[in-house]
């Protein structure tokens, strides 16, 4: 559908700035070049003191003239709300244009048409525009060409000058009268190379240095600089950001809020290759009033050309410029280069900038990525700063994020989309089975390596751009580009410029009127006089959203730096100081400027970076029709991605996310080993029992801490269950039951004994001797509760201890009792010296004090050398931390048992050599009996301990304690109890005496 016309814009450029050289002849300004200002504003501060001396201009060589502007005879009333002076005018919504009285001749430093003198003829176009009519003058024969000689020095032309003439009218009455000269030949630039649209004066000037042509492998054979409008490579891009600085700058101009009695001029540069660059770079730093560059002490009181620098757009350019005006401390702001290296306030102090830096920008492709999953990458970078520092860093973050760069190359400067390297480029992109492609590059190398992804149809991929091409219609107008798979890129945050368009549209409309109006050269001078023409043709007005954005950095930077001279010169207060500032007082001001300019902020942090975002979005084909869609944004400090998958159209069946993985995950709790060269492809391993898989190392089974478990395959360790046998236990309880019975027992059986002392049955027994066995065993039976509930210091000291001692007693009363047994009735009657001698003497007493005290000794020795202490056990289950007595198998616990084992062969031995004594003094059968159970509950101990290890060990080792005791209690005191109890008839001296003549008649017979 046809575009609807544009709202009527008012003139969109100053007459008053046709052209400039580039190195214009020094002269001091005059008084018309500056804003007439409020003659009651009060001089304040020093840089009240500054303004200049005026001088009049040099008198002109004749037959050269310049553009004359003069006031119209009838001019219009100023508008309400307008600035003192200043003569504005408004159509519909447009924003406001004026020019300030002009009365005389330009200076040479704002003017370069060449023309020949006056002939007086004149002619109407009769072109309307909305209420503006554009007239021209022609001029007569004789007027000199191009071809003729030139004075050095241009001279004001008289108002009355003839020759080309535009006018401008506002309905019956003209606002002004402007009229420019031309040859008949056209309009020359055989000497002025810049146009008049890229100078204007004012009281301070800020240069700006765009792209609008395009110089494509410069070869310089000569120290020389390249001529930027010989090129045939118009950059429209480039254009639309010259426009837009001086769209802010006519804007700011007629604001009456910002800079109210201050008039910005500027200087635009066409920064079309590096040697242009850098002359505009050096022509900005020359001194006005000598044109050289002046090497000081310091450069506090230094004042170049310009304050403030807007440009460029690119970072190879950039760091050229910024290392020279960083120098002199020139405030810088680039629209356009992204490097992080310009964030190195050592190296470019003066460096600002409106576009964010690369590393946030990597930061977002690596969120990206990590939010698809995607850990096996290509990455293809521009082979200038712009793609090295950007892969590289995106090397670093990636190898922090654990994703891996598959294959990585640049392409060349000079790639052409069929050559080898771009060739070999798209074969290696394919062998290296990734399916996403970083491409970091910029926009011209961008689009000779999607020329060669299109001819080499590399497709089905998943392409993540930078900001540099993401949404830029140069890419996407490579035939076959919609082929290639799913495109998703960081772009700048969507800006929108009011107004620019309109003033765009009315520049081409009044630049293609003045080109219709003026003779074609002839005789072979086009490329001579026409030089504009170049500039002029087949420029448009639309401006893509790549475009907008751009403009949107440059209107951003101008106002920047408008809003520090703002507050530089006082404005707040109302009126501006005049006179001279300083670059470096113009940069600290710039630095703290913060605020907001269509609903968004303007401000920069300590790196001279804005703090802003980018939007994510993708590619969308509607057939031949390209757009792009948002589905998402991404913001820092710190680094967040907020993204709508669901608006994303893969290249996948059923739309699904596509894998771009070099192994798939690892099943859980399963550990990576690295296969070949890249961590990314691997192999897995599941972790074993007792390691864990931590989720921050993948490569690695970490072993769990020591009061800690896992299984096989685990993500986590458990804490291990604290284990010991409790107090109210089922077994502790039945344990406590059966071992106070034996206690009572034992007591029963001391008062039994007690009240029969006197018997036969309980002299026979040992008398009372057999208390001391009793009490033996009773403080040996105290063993068992040692090994119930937690262990403590105390119970581990006693509940091996108590049992070893008190048990070693008892087989100590019972072997010497065994032992007399067998003296008294073998021996004594063959030594009965000995015998004698052994009574005499207590011997039996002897015996068994000797025999407790090594048992104690070792005992002593056993518990000092070897001391048992509660310990947690952790070897003997995963899950389980056991609670214990430590040193359980100590060499002083082993002697301790060997010892006792040895009393216990003793009381065996003697007691199996009386075996034929009188029945009721034969105790073999018992102490064989009781002696067997207590060899067995020990072998069974050791075995048990053998191939059990569980948490009821020191229930065992009670049973086996107790299973001891009762077994010596049974056998040898109960059938002395049954004796007592239920045959007093055998508890009498008449039986004991008849049983002894019996052994005695046996043994006299044999």
């Amino acid at each position: 559908m046809p575009r609807p016309p544009a709202p009527a814009a008012p003139f969109p450029w100053r007459l008053s700035r046709e052209l400039a050289g580039l190195l214009p002849p020094p002269r001091p300004r005059t008084s018309w070049e500056r804003k007439r200002r409020d003659p009651r504003a009060p001089s304040r501060g020093p840089l009240a003191q500054c303004r200049p001396s005026l001088r009049s201009p040099p008198s002109p060589p004749e037959g050269v003239y310049h553009l004359a502007v003069a006031p119209a005879p009838e001019p219009p009333k100023e508008e309400s709300g307008g600035l003192p002076g200043r003569r504005a005018w408004k159509t519909g919504t447009d924003p406001v244009f004026a020019a300030p009285p002009l009365a005389g001749a330009l200076p040479e430093s704002s003017l370069g048409l060449l023309g020949g003198p006056d002939q007086g003829s004149q002619r109407k176009l009769g072109l309307s525009e909305q209420g503006r009519t554009l007239t021209t003058q022609v001029p007569e024969a004789g007027a000199p060409t191009c071809a003729d000689p030139q004075p050095a020095h241009p001279t004001p032309l008289p108002k009355t000058a003839s020759g080309w003439s535009f006018q401008k009218h506002s309905g019956a009455n003209p606002a002004t009268s402007s009229a420019l000269t031309l040859d008949k030949k056209g309009i020359c630039f055989q000497k002025i190379k810049a146009l008049s649209d890229f100078k204007m004066p004012g009281d301070h000037i800020i240069a700006g240095l765009f792209p609008i042509h395009s110089v494509y492998d410069e070869v310089r054979l000569k120290p020389e600089v390249t001529l930027c409008e010989r090129s045939n490579g118009f950059n429209q891009h480039g254009y639309h950001l010259f426009q837009a600085m001086r769209y802010a700058i006519e804007e700011i101009n007629n604001s009456s809020s910002l800079l109210p009695n201050i008039t910005l001029g500027y200087e635009l540069y066409d920064a079309c290759s590096k040697s242009a660059n850098v002359y505009a770079t050096l022509s900005i730093l020359s001194q006005q009033s000598s044109n050289r560059i002046r090497i000081p002490e310091n450069f506090f009181s230094y004042y170049p050309k310009a304050v403030a620098v807007i440009g460029p757009d690119n970072t190879e350019l950039t760091s050229v410029s910024a290392s020279l005006l960083s120098t002199f401390l020139v405030p810088q702001i680039s629209y356009g280069a992204t490097s992080m290296m310009f964030s190195d306030k050592w190296k470019y102090p003066s460096f600002l900038r409106t576009i964010p830096s690369d590393k946030h920008q990597v930061h977002t492709i690596v969120m990206l990525l990590k939010e698809f999953g995607w850990s096996w990458i290509s990455a293809i970078g521009s082979d200038n700063d712009y793609g090295w520092l950007g892969l590289q860093l995106l090397e670093d973050l990636t190898t922090e994020q654990k994703i891996c760069i598959a294959y990585k190359d640049f392409v060349p400067i000079s790639a052409q989309p069929d050559d080898g390297v771009m060739q070999d480029m798209m074969l290696s992109i394919t062998n290296s089975g990734t399916t996403v492609v970083v491409v970091f590059c910029d926009k011209g190398l961008a689009h000779v390596f999607f020329k060669a992804v299109v001819l080499r149809n590399v497709t089905n991929k998943v392409w993540l751009g930078t900001e540099a091409w993401s949404i830029s219609t140069y890419i996407t107008q490579v035939p076959g580009v919609s082929r290639i798979g799913t495109v998703i890129g960081v772009a700048i945050r969507q800006r929108q410029i009011l107004g620019l368009t309109a003033f765009e549209e009315a520049y081409i409309r009044a630049k293609k009127a003045s080109e219709s109006a003026a003779e074609p050269a002839q005789n072979g001078d086009h490329h001579i006089c026409n030089q504009h023409l170049p500039f002029t043709a087949d420029i448009t007005s639309e401006l893509s959203s790549s475009s907008m954005n751009a403009a949107y950095s440059v209107y951003t930077a101008v106002y920047a730096v408008a809003r520090g001279l703002h507050q530089l010169l006082g404005c707040p207060s109302g009126v501006c100081a005049t006179g001279r500032i300083y670059p470096w007082q113009l940069l600290e001001e710039i630095k703290k400027v913060n605020f907001i300019l269509h609903g968004n902020t303007v401000s920069f942090n300590k790196y001279g970076d804005p703090v802003s975002g980018y939007d994510i979005i993708t590619w969308d084909w509607n057939g031949p029709n390209w757009t792009f869609k948002v589905i998402g944004a991404s913001t820092w400090y710190p680094d967040r991605l907020e993204i709508d998958g669901t608006k994303i159209l893969w290249h996948q069946e059923k739309n699904q996310v596509p894998r771009s993985v070099c192994s798939e995950e690892c099943q859980a709790g399963a550990a990576r080993r690295i296969v070949g060269l890249h961590h990314c492809c691997f192999e897995c391993i599941l972790c074993t029992a007792g390691t864990f898989l931590n989720q921050s190392d993948q490569y690695t089974c970490q072993p769990c801490q020591k009061d800690e478990w896992s299984p096989e395959g685990s993500q986590t360790c458990f804490n291990r269950t604290v284990e010991f046998l409790p107090w109210h236990h089922p077994v502790s309880l039945v344990l406590m039951g059966a071992n106070t019975l034996l206690l009572l027992l034992l007591a029963g059986v001391a008062s039994l004994f007690a009240w029969h002392l006197d018997t036969p049955v309980v002299r026979s027994a040992g008398g009372r001797m057999c208390f001391l066995m009793l009490g033996s065993l009773a403080g040996a039976g105290c063993s068992p509760y040692c090994f119930l509930g937690e262990p403590t210091a105390l119970t581990c000291l006693l509940q091996q201890s108590l049992f070893a001692l008190g048990f070693a007693v008892f087989l100590s009363c019972l072997t010497i009792r065994s032992f007399q047994l067998v003296f008294i009735f073998k021996l004594s009657a063959k030594k009965p010296t000995l015998y004698h001698s052994w009574v005499q003497n207590h011997g039996p007493g002897i015996f068994v004090a000797t025999s407790s005290t090594i048992q104690l000794l070792i005992c002593i020795t056993w518990l000092v050398a070897w001391t048992p202490w509660p310990t947690k056990e952790y070897n003997r289950f995963p899950e389980l931390v056991v609670l214990e007595c430590s040193r359980a198998g100590s060499p002083g616990y082993m002697l301790s048992i060997l010892y006792t084992w040895l009393l216990s062969i003793s009381c065996f031995t003697w007691s199996y050599l009386g075996k034929d004594l009188p029945e009721n003094y034969n105790e073999a059968k018992c102490i064989t009996f009781s002696l067997l159970l207590y060899f067995i509950s020990w072998i069974g101990l050791v075995t048990t301990f053998s191939v059990y290890q569980g948490k009821y060990l020191p229930a065992i080792n009670a049973l086996v304690i107790m299973s001891s005791l009762s077994g010596v209690f049974s056998g040898y005191f109960l059938p002395k109890c049954y004796v007592i109890l239920c045959r007093p008839d055998l508890n009498t001296t008449e039986y004991f005496q008849a049983s002894i003549q019996d052994y005695t008649q046996r043994c006299n017979s044999s």
